[in-house]
């Protein structure tokens, strides 16, 4: 198991929250790298008017790409403790599934596509929520409350 600065272990749940947020920052800064990021002369600071593309496939803007440095750093910061990366997965998690439902639902042309979102956003916003809300539950089942989850066998 990886080390933390204590010189204890760290659980998996935050071994999967920090390579998370590594994640999230790396797609933060490659957001502002011309060339990596297509069409980066039509970036805007917000809205669906912001042409540039990370990989050509996700279409971001200033506030999208700081927004991704922000939660980056706040996962960073979570995961030094269990409870920490519990909450930015398991919540992380349910965020984006809620930019997920937004995306879905708004009109892309409209001005309250902020952030902006496109088909491709869309789909990795979901595959996000669900694999972020997974991990952060499935793997913290006997971490982080004082003891273990009871199950009903052991009520009385």
């Amino acid at each position: 198991m990886a080390q933390n600065a204590r010189g204890g272990s760290r659980r998996a749940v935050q071994v999967a929250a920090l390579v998370a947020a590594g994640v999230f920052l790396l797609i933060g800064v490659l957001g502002f790298i011309p060339g990596i990021t297509t069409d980066y002369d039509e970036m805007r600071f917000a809205g669906h008017h912001s042409g540039a593309k990370v990989l050509g496939l996700f279409q971001v803007s200033i506030l999208h790409n700081i927004l991704h440095l922000g939660f980056g750093l706040a996962g960073l910061v979570l995961a030094r403790r269990v409870s920490g990366a519990r909450l930015f997965l398991a919540g992380g998690g349910a965020l984006y599934l809620g930019l997920w439902l937004y995306g879905f639902f708004i009109d892309r042309e409209s001005g309250a596509n902020l952030l902006p979102v496109n088909d491709a956003d869309n789909w990795l916003h979901l595959v996000l929520g669900f694999g972020m809300l997974a991990l952060g539950l499935l793997l913290s089942n006997q971490v982080g409350s004082g003891g273990r989850l009871d199950t009903p066998l052991d009520r009385p």
